[in-house]
């Protein structure tokens, strides 16, 4: 959460509730955003690590409110995470080492973990559908990281059955 925080300060100065409405407001349901309290215990990591500086700043008739500011350093962080790549396929998958392990120890049937794992892959899919169908259709950023989430379970329903093939 840290750099996606980071990244929306570099737009414009905000502060926590600012921060957690354009996060709600660029990605809807899609990506749940964070408590606020998470929020501004990553504000308080990201000024102690010098990427955010915190302003004070006075409100009539109500607390004063501290506003962050993206730093030099915060830019840096930025470029640096733009420029490198994302992780890709995991290697170490722990239903893989499940699927292997159980039946050589006894402690589980290998086509029950696989049907296990399916329906817990359909179930996950028929909750991206519905947030699909309850996010606004003008969001075409939360639509994308749907289809994304929704491919990649494809993906993995195609990979059980490749399993089921060779394992069984």
């Amino acid at each position: 959460m840290r750099l996606p925080l980071l990244a929306l300060l570099a737009k414009e100065p905000a502060h926590g509730y600012e921060l957690k409405q354009a996060l709600e407001q660029i990605f809807g349901s899609a990506y749940p955003s964070p408590n606020i309290g998470q929020i501004y215990v990553t504000l308080g990591r990201l000024e102690k690590d010098g990427l955010v500086r915190g302003v004070d700043v006075e409100q009539s008739n109500r607390p004063n409110k501290k506003v962050y500011y993206c730093t030099a350093a915060g830019r840096e962080a930025l470029d640096e995470w733009a420029e490198s790549p994302s992780e890709g396929p995991r290697v170490r998958d722990e239903f893989f080492m499940k699927l292997v392990l159980a039946p050589m120890t006894g402690i589980a049937d290998r086509m029950a973990l696989i049907n296990r794992q399916r329906r817990h892959y359909l179930a996950i899919m028929r909750d991206l559908v519905e947030v699909a169908e309850q996010t606004d259709q003008d969001n075409r950023a939360a639509h994308l990281l749907i289809e994304g989430a929704m491919l990649h379970l494809q993906a993995d329903l195609d990979w059980l059955e490749r399993c089921q093939e060779e394992l069984a």
